[in-house]
């Protein structure tokens, strides 16, 4: 008897993309000011350090610094934000003083260069990535939206109270749909990819763009879709979901059935958007198109995408 998951991928697609590896236990329905508090005294609690937008890290592969280490760089004495445990132990995000000097063997990347490189394990990177949102939404919602005061962080970073009004103010998460347009049946099947101007030379990619109040996410791929490249989209089918901490979002990647082929593309939006054949995608995945063109990189959904309708994989 064929069971209703049994068709589905044996990894789920959503693990394979960038800043999805966390396996922190957020613990989310536990965390109160008694459990924060025990979290942030413990003495082997660990700590993801950034200074500014650059992280920190001890050595190549070594992210975390202990309690002593991050006082000693005088981060416990800021807003550090409880982002779970692991193995029992609680992991902290802090930001370290622009101010405070650094001993020259601390490292300082930015969390796109790291994730590119390969160079972090999977469940640092996906552990940076909730810390660098969260320590983005507090750096930005410092005040009440509701009467302008200054609000005060609670429940380890995961809201902001407001002493005068009462209102509370939780981290937000912006969706974006990310879609691959494939018109045409067969070997003539066709993938539609966009350019904005600042994207590296001879970069393309899927198109994409914010979800609006009230919109499900089949009808955001379609109305972008539309509005992007006058392409009209039917059926759309739902591939994976990435964190993208730039600075809080989250992208829900999908196919999309193009029912025409004409593109008159938002020329505000994109400097270039046209049609790709399957052997030209494989070559841009591989590095090898003649005329240079390449995929976003691997960390960014828009190439899983492409992997999975021009690959199979």
């Amino acid at each position: 008897m064929v069971r209703f998951f049994d068709h589905l991928p044996a990894v789920e697609p959503s693990r394979r993309v960038g800043f999805a590896g966390n396996v922190i236990e957020r613990r989310s329905e536990h965390r109160d000011e008694a459990t924060v508090a025990a979290a942030l005294g413990n003495a082997d609690a660990r700590f993801y350090l950034f200074r500014g937008d650059k992280v920190l890290r001890k050595s190549p592969t070594e992210p975390l610094f202990s309690a002593r280490e991050a006082g000693d760089l005088g981060a416990a004495g800021g807003q550090p934000i409880l982002l779970g445990w692991r193995e029992g132990v609680p992991h902290i995000a802090a930001l370290v003083s622009e101010a405070t000097a650094l001993a020259p063997s601390i490292l300082q990347s930015d969390l796109r260069s790291l994730a590119s490189e390969g160079t972090l394990a999977g469940e640092h990177i996906g552990a940076l990535a909730q810390a660098r949102s969260l320590l983005n939404w507090h750096g930005r919602h410092g005040f009440c939206s509701m009467c302008g005061t200054a609000s005060v962080m609670a429940l380890g970073g995961y809201r902001r109270d407001c002493p005068n009004c009462g209102a509370q103010h939780f981290p937000r998460t912006d969706p974006v749909v990310i879609m691959l347009a494939i018109h045409g049946e067969g070997a003539g099947e066709r993938v539609l990819l966009g350019r904005q101007k600042q994207f590296l030379p001879g970069m393309y990619s899927a198109l994409a763009g914010f979800m609006e109040p009230g919109e499900t996410i089949e009808d955001a791929v379609r109305r972008e879709t539309l509005e992007e490249s006058g392409v009209r989209i039917g059926r759309v089918a739902y591939h994976a979901s990435q964190p993208w901490p730039f600075p809080m979002s989250l992208m829900i990647g999908c196919h999309a059935e193009a029912l025409s082929d004409d593109v008159r593309p938002d020329e505000t939006e994109l400097e270039d958007c046209r049609w790709f054949s399957r052997d030209e995608v494989r070559a841009m995945l591989a590095g090898t198109h003649p005329a240079g063109l390449r995929s976003p990189a691997p960390i960014a959904i828009a190439n899983r995408l492409l992997a999975a309708w021009a690959l199979d994989d």
